[in-house]
């Protein structure tokens, strides 16, 4: 009965300083005035670029160039070190090499900076002594409180405010228009390539941050800043790793209770990608599954591609979520409209008819076409703009749907029609609060007519309709959100014991924290064992107990069906003879005499401690099923009994415990409390555990409960 093993995919935990978080991030990311350190004359140097794009975005408070070797940069007076400035600025850019940015940490840090910004590559992800000096970077700031962005990035960016404190060459294109997305990224290369694709897609851009190599502020800290920003609406986020789980527990808590979108991108799926990982800034990989599930706890998209990520954020920031998961679908081709309809059925959208009235109308309109959903009103709409205009105002107003598609094509990028047909869709009618989206291949300028009459505009069909689906999931997320008003009950006590556990010490344990156990008896001789099994009744299990010996069935340690007390007293000897054999040393405690139970279905569950982000557990079919089929779930820990129904319902368990083929369905109800009881347990006892099973546990009929059978406890040394 092995305990779920958890492969390594996050970054290595990092200290839980949460008294730390926030301190000087305004500093970092939105300063009033700057020291650019290392300033350069040239503007297309690391050192002069930041400085550039400062005087050129309009940045209004005071920026300081810093270099003693020179009077002037870029035609400003320069410093010759921080501490010659008129005043001591928020925030300061070190654009220095990583021998010297030390030295310059610990001039900021005398100077009362709140905040710097490490540009230079060369340190943790580089080896060991990379590694020494960047720890010893970060003990000369926090001495005084002075928070560090990198080393090893990009830098970050305020668009509303002209901050750009940044030698990104992607504002040589222009400088980030604001609006209601922000992005975060561990990888500046990454973070800059999604801004571009951002802009291309006229996406607003308020706030911009890269993390690096995370030596003090990490990615959960700067989402958790840009989440509680009022004009922030969707974040993009790209992560290698997550250093400080409370933090970023936290962000993404607060981001579904405001009601803020987070798309992420998270690498490291593969053994490859987390070799890369690795390499690049000194992240370790862990589990991937892991990772995914807790994505889905707090409400979380993570996209599977840069072009997803894109899309989504997209739909997201213009046209906000859906009041519901109906998809209306116009077109003038039968096959794209089926094609449509599929996609979007793959993306959980409902493709519901129109009403029967509404069929009525449009059949009367146009008797070839067809009027159910999707609705096609075949090519000789494009003959009767008009016609299709009241084709599309029905769909709008009688059909009933949170969501409307309108399949153009090429359409749009004729001449002698793009205009036309943009009047057309636009007469129809905005639908009244439903979210309008048309496909096509077209001009961008063409693209964007479109968008400025409140349309989301997609080339392709899947594209779109997973984009509407993550709106919908974002939808239910956000209302979940809103809803959760009932406090989560206290914490148990932590447990005090230390060493190995037998498998009645575990359940006694567990017991405690609320786990249900069926009577059973721990038996020190044979004739104990037969009394024992006399009050519990026959049949009867019995099973070795011994902390060494936490695999019963590998040594036999296990006897079912038992039906007398002489087949008992035999048993309990045999078993004992059976553990000493195989672990001559074994601590024996005796027996455990239990009762023979039946019926319900097999699930498994338990905790596994995750090595970035903690304690979570897992819950999966048992049996054979969850070695086999692996269909298993996560949830950081604690968590409600509403998150545990959503747990089970991930899985495969679901549709068993719903009753299969007639079969009486499971007390559900139960194991979410189980479930919801088991974390508490692991959030109280972190420091004490390394993992535990309970398989098998029998979900009985509903109203019956749960019976826990087997237990194993794995304690931290």
């Amino acid at each position: 009965m092995p305990v779920t093993t958890i492969d390594k995919i996050c970054a290595p935990t990092a200290s839980d300083d949460t008294d730390r978080i926030s301190v000087g991030l305004d500093a970092l990311f939105s300063p009033r005035s700057i020291a650019l350190i290392g300033a350069s004359d040239d503007s297309t140097r690391i050192g002069g670029r930041p400085l550039k794009y400062l005087r050129g975005s309009g940045f209004a408070g005071p920026v300081y160039p810093v270099n003693p070797r020179r009077e002037t940069v870029q035609g400003e007076r320069a410093y010759a070190s921080i501490v010659d400035l008129p005043t001591v600025p928020d925030l300061a850019l070190l654009a220095v090499p990583a021998a010297a940015t030390r030295q310059a940490v610990e001039d900021c840090a005398s100077a009362g900076v709140k905040a710097a910004t490490i540009f230079a590559a060369g340190f943790a992800e580089m080896g060991e002594e990379g590694k020494a000096e960047q720890a010893r970077i970060v003990a000369a700031a926090r001495a005084s409180g002075l928070r560090l962005l990198g080393p090893n990035c990009l830098g970050a960016a305020d668009a509303a405010s002209g901050y750009y404190g940044t030698f990104s060459v992607m504002l040589d294109d222009g400088f980030l228009t604001p609006g209601p997305v922000a992005i975060v990224s561990q990888s500046g290369a990454y973070g800059s390539h999604i801004a571009q694709l951002a802009r291309n897609r006229c996406m607003g851009i308020r706030h911009w941050i890269t993390t690096g190599n995370e030596c003090d502020v990490d990615v959960a800290e700067a989402l958790r800043w840009v989440v509680e920003r009022d004009e922030v609406k969707v974040v993009m986020t790209y992560a290698e790793g997550v250093r400080n789980r409370a933090s970023f527990f936290e962000a993404l808590d607060i981001a579904r209770r405001r009601g803020i979108g987070v798309v992420m991108l998270k690498v490291g799926r593969s053994e490859a990608g987390a070799h890369a990982v690795g390499s690049h800034t000194a992240a370790l990989a862990g589990s991937d599954v892991v990772f995914d599930a807790i994505c889905r706890q707090y409400g979380v998209y993570r996209a599977r591609s840069t072009a997803e990520q894109i899309d989504v954020a997209y739909a997201l920031s213009r046209a906000g979520v859906p009041s519901g998961n109906t998809l209306g679908i116009f077109s003038m081709s039968g096959g794209l409209g089926i094609q449509m309809a599929d996609d979007g059925d793959a993306a959980g959208l409902e493709i519901t008819p129109m009403p029967a009235a509404a069929q009525a109308e449009l059949k009367a309109l146009l008797p070839y076409a067809s009027p159910v959903n999707p609705v096609d009103a075949t090519a000789q709409a494009m003959t009767d703009l008009p016609l299709m205009t009241r084709y599309i105002q029905v769909v709008l107003e009688q059909g009933g749907y949170d969501m409307f598609v309108a399949i153009l094509g090429t359409t749009p990028a004729l001449p002698s029609y793009s205009a036309r047909l943009a009047e057309a869709l636009e007469a129809a009618g905005d639908g009244n609060g439903i979210i309008r989206a048309v496909t096509m291949s077209a001009p961008v300028e063409t693209v964007r007519a479109y968008e400025a009459r409140g349309f989301l505009v997609f080339e392709d069909s899947v594209a779109l309709t997973r984009a509407l689906g993550a709106l919908v999931t974002f939808r239910g997320s956000f209302a979940r959100a809103a809803a959760a008003t009932s406090e989560m009950p206290a914490l148990p006590a932590p447990f005090t014991r230390t060493g190995a556990l037998s498998e009645h010490s575990a359940k006694a344990l567990l017991a405690d924290a609320g786990i249900p156990f069926p009577r059973e008896c721990l038996a020190a001789t044979p004739d104990d064992a037969a009394a024992a099994a006399k009050a519990i009744g026959f049949p009867v299990v019995l099973k070795i107990c011994s902390p060494d010996v936490p695999h019963k069935t590998d040594v036999g340690g296990v006897l079912v069906g038992l039906k007398d007390e002489a087949a008992v007293r035999a048993g309990a000897a045999l078993l004992v003879e059976r553990a000493l054999a195989a672990v001559p040393d074994a601590r024996v405690e005796g027996v455990l005499v239990a009762p023979m139970i039946g019926g319900g279905a097999e699930v498994i569950a338990g905790i596994s401690i995750d090595a970035a982000l903690g304690p979570v557990v897992m819950f999966g079919l048992g049996g054979v099923f969850v070695e086999v089929l692996k269909d298993v779930t996560f949830r950081a820990v604690p968590f409600s009994v509403e998150e545990a129904h959503r747990m089970i319902a991930e899985t495969s368990a679901a549709v068993v415990l719903k009753g299969v083929r007639g079969a009486t369905p499971g007390d559900i109800d139960a194991l979410a409390e189980t479930l919801a009881a088991l974390s508490r347990f692991a959030a109280a006892n972190e420091a004490g555990l390394a993992g535990v099973d309970i398989n098998p546990i029998r979900v009985m009929p509903a109203g019956e409960g749960v019976v826990p059978l087997d237990a194993l406890v794995l304690l931290a040394e």
